[in-house]
């Protein structure tokens, strides 16, 4: 599903639950105007456990729906504030929706690149080969031995290096464990997670949810990244009695010092603190991102006009072997 249909989907079943409409009628009315898919089948699903007065704690359960939407909700239904739960839910996979928005825009724009670069390599290989060997045909030479083979390989490497790339990119947006992986390595990507973690940790504990039962979803949604590891350690600290923030996030390899200093600094109210976090590092990934972007372009120009020129220069040695021998002659 979609973040910013989800965020606006939550926003109308808040908007109905105010109104005073059951929440397995809102679900009704919104699933009617849903395209068929996963999403509506669940909620679908949901309705009529609903409506068969399961309770939202053990409806929600067994569905297919984000793990943190659902421990949302059953958050919201102790509470008795389910809207204002949906609201908060709305606004962070809104926030979601624009920070991979922006970053999704970092990931195709270099493949479009390349797949162009490739192209472009692979014709200009093809036409430089034709060329050549019309001139030596022509001339009545034959490309024997290793300086034939230098000639023709010459023409492979910018194709083959480019594919090569283009492999490796399409593999990493392609492969969801690579994607987890990279996205701590690439400063926008990293700085972006930060953000949805921190954005994360506040939703829970606005919401109520314990310090350590928030950690503890989380790292499960980071499972198999640094990330998850280091929420884990969060969680034995906290256990061991370190109940301050500056303590539990001590010598942390992943979170840097300024994190744990925002968090750190707000005192009692974390949520607050995590909120800060979150909009401070949302603001870093929209600036390095934008950067990136706009290297881009004249970095791809200064490739394309490498790679002509690569391409180009066993013509010249080519004319410039033939020059020399007439010369000689």
């Amino acid at each position: 599903m979609k973040n910013d249909e989800f965020a606006f989907l939550n926003q109308q079943l808040a908007a109905m639950l105010r109104d005073g409409i059951p929440l397995e009628g809102a679900l009704r009315r919104l699933c009617a105007d849903l395209r068929q898919g996963t999403l509506r089948t669940e909620l679908e699903r949901l309705e009529a456990d609903l409506a068969r007065g399961t309770p939202l704690a053990e409806a929600i359960r067994p569905r297919q729906l984000p793990d943190l939407y659902k421990r949302m909700l059953e958050v919201g239904a102790q509470s008795h504030d389910l809207p204002g739960v949906l609201t908060l839910l709305a606004d962070h996979y809104q926030r979601t929706h624009a920070i991979w928005t922006r970053l999704k825009g970092l990931m195709v724009y270099p493949l479009l690149v390349l797949t162009a670069a490739f192209l472009l390599a692979a014709f200009l290989s093809f036409i430089a080969h034709q060329f050549l060997l019309s001139i030596t045909a022509g001339l009545g030479i034959r490309m024997n031995g290793m300086v034939g083979f230098g000639l023709q390989f010459g023409y492979l490497i910018s194709p083959l290096v480019i594919g090569c790339l283009l492999v490796v990119l399409v593999v990493a947006v392609s492969n969801p464990k690579v994607r987890r992986r990279l996205r701590w390595r690439v400063p926008a990507f990293r700085e972006a997670s930060l953000a949805g973690i921190a954005s994360t940790l506040a939703l829970m504990l606005k919401s109520g949810v314990p310090l350590d039962s928030a950690l503890g979803l989380v790292a499960q949604l980071e499972t198999g990244t640094p990330a998850g590891d280091e929420l884990v350690r969060w969680r034995q600290n906290l256990a061991a009695g370190r109940g301050k923030f500056s303590e539990m996030a001590a010598d942390s390899k992943v979170f840097p010092p300024l994190f744990a200093w925002m968090v750190g600094h707000s005192g009692e109210d974390l949520a607050t603190g995590f909120q800060r976090v979150a909009e401070t590092y949302q603001s870093r990934s929209n600036y390095r991102s934008e950067l990136l972007l706009y290297s881009a372009l004249p970095c791809a120009v200064l490739g394309l006009g490498l790679m002509i020129i690569i391409q180009i220069l066993p013509v010249i040695s080519v004319f410039s072997a033939f020059m020399s021998a007439l010369s000689g002659d």
